[in-house]
């Protein structure tokens, strides 16, 4: 079993005014096989936690560890922290021109693999996860999320991982931009993944609808740069019926508290 350990992690982003810390001591451990939804208002730093994980340079973490089955990957390079099992799918992927899929996903997998798929086995794989994810298979010789939609642009980010076998990965914001079709099937894809491997799974969202089709084992409410509170699926039922107001109360209170 692998364990995901984050330790009082403190972040910081370079604003025109100078630092600013984002996340101010996050304490959370996601096993394998478990998946921890992180739901929080706009601006809580969800997605900073996500990209200071897998190694974001504008990112500066001024404090705390990330533990990767006991090795601290903030002291990896971002190729190393792929290679030892991280994954993120990113809020918004990005369009590389001129880069076909199928180059980029064969080119990745040997990076993360150590050696090159031989070719017929990784042809079967790839068209396997393709249709499993309703991808056109003409889409393998299109460049990278040039010219996708949102929807098609999230259904490569799993395709991604289903392909790179990672240990833990971490999902942003997967279900932004989606519609209940698409996203029906990239929950798919993602439940399909978990069920024929051991994944852990940093599931973060806004909102409880991809909750629906992927089922969380651990729910944490993320404001003001902290985990204000954990629990189990019933915290995000209370979300969705009462949204993040009882949160935000406690961490205005907090916040006036502190000495100045």
């Amino acid at each position: 079993m692998s364990t995901l350990e984050i330790r009082d992690l403190h972040v910081e982003v370079e604003t025109e005014s100078g630092p600013k810390e984002i996340l101010r001591g996050v304490d959370l451990t996601v096993n394998s096989n478990e998946t921890h939804a992180i739901m929080g208002p706009n601006g809580s730093g969800k997605s900073t936690l996500a990209y200071s994980i897998a190694g974001h340079p504008k990112y500066t973490v001024t404090q705390g560890q990330v533990l990767l089955d006991g090795e601290d990957v903030l002291e990896m390079a971002v190729d190393e922290r792929a290679r030892a099992g991280l994954f993120l799918a990113m809020q918004y992927p990005v369009e590389v021109p001129g880069v076909s899929m199928s180059n980029f996903l064969r080119s990745a997998a040997t990076a993360t693999r150590g050696e090159a798929p031989k070719v017929r086995h990784w042809v079967k794989e790839v068209k396997g996860a393709m249709s499993d994810l309703e991808i056109d298979p003409a889409f393998a010789e299109r460049s990278v999320n040039e010219g996708f939609s949102g929807g098609e642009k999230k259904r490569h980010e799993v395709l991604q991982m289903a392909l790179l076998k990672p240990k833990f990965a971490v999902l942003d914001e997967t279900d932004s931009g989606l519609d209940v079709d698409a996203l029906r099937v990239v929950s798919k894809g993602v439940n399909e993944y978990k069920a024929q491997s051991d994944v852990g799974i940093l599931l973060i969202t806004h909102y409880t609808r991809i909750l629906r089709y992927i089922s969380a084992d651990r729910v944490h409410v993320f404001v003001n740069g902290r985990v204000a509170e954990s629990g189990g699926p019933e915290l995000a039922d209370e979300l969705e019926e009462n949204g993040y107001v009882r949160f935000l109360g406690a961490a205005e209170s907090s916040k006036e508290e502190q000495p100045a």
